[in-house]
Formats: structure tokens, sequence, C-alpha cells
């Protein structure tokens, strides 16, 4: 559970809760750069497909910030700093999973 102490070599060591946020940041950055690489690749191609993802990736931008907002202001991200880093990972994370998914999907 987070914010219990660990028992190290007889000593009680506390946990840190912050480990896992910045964990979750660093891998939520790398499956972003691999989104970001299969976008770029396919605005590269060209065509009718590459103008409706950049106008779809602009789009969703706009769209998950505003989520994110609203649910700050109404509170859906918790009372802690903790939770709120935690909430607006899992957001964005869900976000950039359905990209991968749908790019992928379309090799």
């Amino acid at each position: 559970m987070i914010g219990e102490p660990i028992r190290r070599f007889g000593a009680i060591i506390p946990r840190n809760p912050w480990l896992h946020i910045g964990f979750d940041a660093w891998a939520l950055g790398m499956e972003t750069a691999y989104v970001m690489t299969l976008r770029t690749l396919k605005i590269a191609g060209g065509g009718d497909a590459a103008g409706a993802e950049a106008k779809r990736m602009i789009n969703e931008k706009i769209e998950a910030g505003l989520a994110l907002q609203s649910l700050a202001m109404t509170g859906g991200l918790g009372a802690t700093p903790y939770s709120a880093a935690s909430k607006t990972l899992t957001h964005y994370r869900r976000k950039v999973q359905a990209n991968r998914r749908r790019l992928v999907s379309r090799k």
C-alpha cells in the first residue's frame, strides 16, 4: 500500500509515493514518444489521411486539455497533490493508449 513503511535490515524506511508517480510519468513519456513517431510517419505519408490525422491530433489535444480542466474545477482530480498528479497521468495515458491502438491497427 502506498505510504506504508518498508522494513529493511531492522530499520523502517518510509515509502515515497512520488517515486510511483515519477515512474508513471516516465512510462507515459515513452508511450507518447511512440505515438508521436507513428503520427509523424502517417503525416509524412501525405494525402487525405495525413490531413485528417493532423486535424484529429489538434482536436484531441484541445479536448483532452478541456476535459482535464473540467475535472480539476469540479474536484475530480482529488484533494491531494498526489491524487491530482496520479489522475492527471491516468487521464492522459488513456488518450495516448487509444491513439496507439488506433495507429498500430491501421498499419
